[in-house]
């Protein structure tokens, strides 16, 4: 199986390194479509678990396959390449969501996944436009959380509140009407909306619900991975 430079409308992409491909193992086998292991790969611990899980689910292994791992290799070295096929997801109705409003970074985007995977929120809204989730770029920041969270794509934030009319939308924004460190979530289905890295939140999202996050006046906002994990400890811890 020759490998090649992934490409956006290709339906099926690429997880690179061996952390995140176990966790495409492990988590959704039944989307891998095969498994390729450098020569100079040697972790038996790793190679007996990954072979059983191919073995068991027949997902096809190439040992050294050294030529077609270096055809993906930009810049760190990969020793482990898994192909899996593209799938959709669904959001779950009952519980708590992230929503991303354009997000442009596909570094920052994997970041969050797992981020969010970290504190136990598994589903996951993107408002169009947004980066390719399937993009190896962001598979391999996201450390494999991509597999263990579900991810849904809208195409505007109505058409995620039409959606999911019962949850409340808690978005982090400069002008937020409440302040996170002295506000208390309410119980139910809540939804932490964040807005794109240069341009936050529209004034849509402005409501009695909105949060703003304290900081010092040295700073005129936080990094939107810093605000996520901020927002999604806080919910947690309350």
């Amino acid at each position: 199986m020759k490998l090649s430079r992934y490409k956006k409308d290709s339906p099926f992409s690429y997880c690179l390194g061996a952390f995140p491909s176990m966790e495409l193992l492990s988590s959704r086998p039944e989307a891998c479509l095969s498994l390729h292991i450098h020569s100079t790969f040697s972790n038996q611990e790793y190679l007996d678990k990954a072979l059983d899980i191919c073995s068991r689910h027949q997902i096809p292994v190439y040992r050294d396959d050294d030529r077609n791992i270096a055809r993906l290799n930009e810049k760190e070295n990969v020793y482990v390449v898994a192909t899996f096929k593209k799938y959709e997801d669904s959001l779950d109705k009952e519980g708590d969501h992230l929503l991303l409003d354009k997000p442009s970074n596909m570094g920052n985007l994997g970041t969050i996944i797992r981020s969010s995977l970290g504190f136990s929120v598994k589903d996951i809204a993107l408002i169009s436009p947004c980066p390719d989730y399937f993009d190896p770029k962001v598979v391999r920041s996201s450390m494999g959380a991509l597999f263990k969270v579900r991810i849904s794509k809208f195409a505007s934030y109505k058409e995620y509140k039409e959606g999911f009319p019962d949850h409340i939308v808690h978005a982090f924004m400069l002008d937020g009407k409440n302040i996170l460190q002295e506000y208390s979530f309410p119980k139910g289905k809540r939804t932490l909306a964040f807005g794109n890295e240069a341009t936050g939140l529209p004034p849509e999202y402005l409501d009695e619900n909105s949060i703003y996050i304290r900081h010092s006046h040295d700073i005129d906002s936080l990094n939107i991975t810093n605000a996520v994990s901020i927002g999604l400890y806080e919910l947690k811890r309350k």
